[in-house]
C-alpha cells in the first residue's frame, strides 16, 4: 500500500473518493479539497502532494516546453461553457462581435477559462483577438500575476495592471469588458451584467453546432512519484470515474433530490440525453473533439506548442489496474 496526497476541489463528482467510500487499488489516499486557484499556486512550484486537480491551460503550457515533472491522467473534475464568463456595463456591449477594438481584462492570458472564451470570439464570432487592447490583472483584487509562460502571437497587445482590479477598471469605463472565470464583484451589486443577455441559449446552440463541452480542470501526478509506482495513475483514474458514476446515479434518481434543486432528476435525465448518453464522461475518446478544439485555440493564442497533440498530453496508461 502506497501514501499518495491528492489536492481537489470540492465537487460532488469526487465526493465518494474524498470521503473513502471508493479507495483506488493499492493506495492509501488523503484527499484536501481546496479552492483551484490555491491548488493550482502551489503545484506549479514544487507541490505539497502526489497529485492535483490542475488547470488545463497551465498544462499544455507547460508541456509544450518540455516540462514532465506533471504528468495528466484523462479525469475533468471540472467542466463550464464559457459563453456566461464575459462582463460588461449595463451601458456596455451586448454582443461578442461588439468587443472587436474594445479593451478586455483578463486575470491571466493562460487561464482556461480565458483561452476558451477568446477562441469562441475568434473562431464563431469572427473578432481578430489582434484589434483588442488585452489587461491583465486580477479580477476582485489586484496584483495577480501571470503562472503560465506563454509566448503571445503577432500583434497582441497586452498591459499589466498591478495596482488596479478589473473588476475597479471595468466600472471605471477604463475597460469595456472583462473575461473571467469568477465574477467581478460588480455584479453582485448590480453595477455589473453578463455581457449576453441569454448566455445558456448561446451556450446550447455551441453544443450543438460544435459537440464541444468545454474542459476546464484535468487530474496530474508527479512524475517522480509514478517513477516508483507507475500503476498508481491506473488506479487513481479509476477510482475518479467510479465516484463520478456514483454521483451521476444519484443525480439522476428521481425518488429524492440528493442536492438542493427542484427537478434535479429530470434536469440530469435531460442532460445525458442532450450530451450523448453520458454525463461527464472522462477519457480521451469520449472528450477528443473537446480537446482537439481546445488545443487548437492554445496553439492560436501562443499557450500551447503549434506541435502538440492530443496524445502529448496523456502519456500514461490508464488500463486495468495490477499492483
Amino acid at each position: 500500500m502506497r501514501s499518495m496526497a491528492l489536492a481537489i476541489g470540492d465537487y460532488d463528482h469526487v465526493r465518494d473518493l474524498v470521503e473513502g467510500r471508493v479507495r483506488p487499488e493499492g493506495l492509501d489516499l488523503t484527499c484536501l479539497r481546496l479552492a483551484p486557484e490555491e491548488i493550482f499556486a502551489r503545484t506549479v512550484e514544487r507541490p505539497d502532494w502526489e497529485a492535483a486537480e490542475f488547470s488545463l491551460a497551465l498544462y499544455v503550457n507547460r508541456v509544450g516546453r518540455g516540462d514532465r515533472s506533471l504528468l495528466a491522467i484523462p479525469a475533468f473534475p471540472s467542466r463550464v461553457f464559457r459563453h456566461g464568463s464575459f462582463y460588461a456595463r449595463a451601458d456596455g456591449p451586448t454582443a461578442l462581435e461588439e468587443l472587436a477594438g474594445a479593451r478586455v481584462g483578463i486575470p491571466e492570458w493562460a487561464q482556461t477559462a480565458g483561452v476558451w472564451a477568446r477562441g469562441i470570439l475568434a473562431e464563431r464570432h469572427g473578432v481578430d483577438l489582434a484589434s483588442i487592447r488585452w489587461v491583465q490583472g486580477g479580477v476582485n483584487d489586484p496584483g495577480r500575476r501571470e503562472k503560465g509562460r506563454p509566448e503571445l502571437p503577432a500583434g497582441i497587445e497586452l498591459a499589466v495592471e498591478r495596482e488596479r482590479s478589473l473588476d475597479r477598471l471595468l466600472r471605471a469605463g477604463e475597460l469595456d469588458a472583462v473575461i473571467s472565470a469568477r465574477p467581478p464583484a460588480g455584479v453582485e451589486s448590480g453595477a455589473l451584467r453578463r455581457l449576453l443577455a441569454d448566455p445558456r441559449a448561446a451556450e446550447k446552440a455551441y453544443w450543438a453546432e460544435t459537440g464541444v463541452f468545454p474542459i476546464m480542470h484535468l487530474v496530474v501526478l508527479r512524475a517522480d512519484f509514478l517513477a516508483a509506482a507507475p500503476w498508481a495513475a491506473a488506479s487513481l483514474h479509476a477510482a475518479l470515474d467510479e465516484a463520478r458514476a456514483r454521483s451521476a446515479r444519484r443525480l439522476l434518481d428521481p425518488t429524492a433530490s440528493h442536492v438542493p434543486l427542484p427537478w434535479v432528476a429530470d434536469l440530469a435525465a435531460e442532460s445525458r440525453t442532450r450530451f450523448g448518453g453520458e454525463l461527464w464522461p472522462y477519457g480521451i475518446e469520449p472528450n477528443r473533439t473537446t480537446l482537439e478544439t481546445f488545443l487548437r485555440h492554445a496553439r492560436d493564442q501562443g499557450v500551447a506548442d503549434p506541435g502538440l497533440a492530443v496524445e502529448d498530453l496523456f502519456p500514461l496508461a490508464v488500463a486495468p489496474v495490477a499492483v
